[in-house]
């Protein structure tokens, strides 16, 4: 049997300008739904075999249409929500979206947050500590200057699986990796934490970027992770504002060329799988 490949990172929403403001003027092209039968095709013409939806706004609601999205579809392997990790009544919630085995694991926009140590909230906190008990994994998605917080916070939860999104989104436009490099040496070093390959080429400049001019992000992220805690994601649609789909799939191998197949299929998407115990797939009639 063919070994599953699993993009681990990308969106779904009905458009709105209400509701995704953050979308400006400079990425109108995504100023329109993108919905299941968008990328299907896509995934398809790469020999990807399904994926992982993933919140994009702060809602309950947003929550419910992913995981009735994922429902509907059965490509889409699984949900990373938003619950109210603040709120007395988390754990309804997460009872809630927890009767559908696609619901994953949860993200909170932490870099839209002004506060650094947002993530070490005692409010916070409580919620973190009410999702390993149900084997939910918690999507880290910050900025470098949150790295810190987001390090102190996985070593005070040491049985909490977290994946760090987008490489905590490094200054890739300008070149600069200090202190971005030793931080993830830091946050690599707690073996409950992994790391996916999304997001970095909208980091760079939209333009220019080549996979070599991208490459020593990689090598950090490979070099502290290792291949068995890196999972593959395109951040789609967002990441085309720089890249189409098939371009970065196709640099992203060009970087796994130097492994070995056990190890490229790994990040392909075994450690997808794995991370957050994906259900599986229904056998065909």
């Amino acid at each position: 049997m063919t070994a599953a490949r699993i993009d681990s990172h990308q969106h779904f929403w009905r458009y709105s300008a209400a509701e995704y403001g953050w979308i400006d003027d400079s990425m109108a092209m995504l100023r329109r739904d993108f919905l299941p039968a968008d990328l299907q095709p896509i995934l398809a013409a790469q020999g990807i075999d399904g994926c992982i939806a993933v919140q994009a706004r702060q809602t309950l609601e947003e929550t419910r249409f992913l995981l009735d999205l994922a429902q509907a579809h059965e490509f889409v392997r699984g949900v990373v929500g938003w619950v109210d990790l603040r709120s007395p009544e988390v754990h309804d919630q997460l009872r809630e979206f927890g009767r559908n085995p696609k619901f994953v694991g949860v993200r909170h926009i932490v870099q839209a947050e002004t506060d650094d140590r947002w993530l070490l909230r005692d409010d916070v906190q409580a919620g973190i500590a009410a999702l390993a008990p149900r084997d939910l994994v918690y999507d880290l998605l910050v900025f470098p200057h949150q790295l810190p917080a987001a390090i102190e916070l996985c070593a005070r939860f040491p049985g909490q699986t977290f994946v760090l999104d987008h490489l905590a989104k490094p200054y890739a436009r300008t070149g600069e990796r200090q202190p971005w490099q030793d931080r993830i040496g830091e946050l690599a070093k707690l073996p409950n934490v992994h790391c996916k390959i999304s997001g970095l080429c909208t980091e760079a400049d939209w333009q220019t970027w080549t996979a070599d001019s991208l490459r020593p992000w990689f090598d950090v992220v490979l070099a502290a992770f290792g291949p068995r805690r890196l999972l593959f994601g395109s951040d789609w649609p967002v990441c085309l504002v720089a890249s189409t789909y098939d371009r970065w799939v196709t640099t992203v191998d060009g970087w796994l060329g130097e492994l070995s197949d056990r190890e490229r299929t790994a990040i392909r998407g075994g450690n997808a799988l794995a991370t957050y115990r994906l259900p599986k797939r229904r056998p065909a009639r």
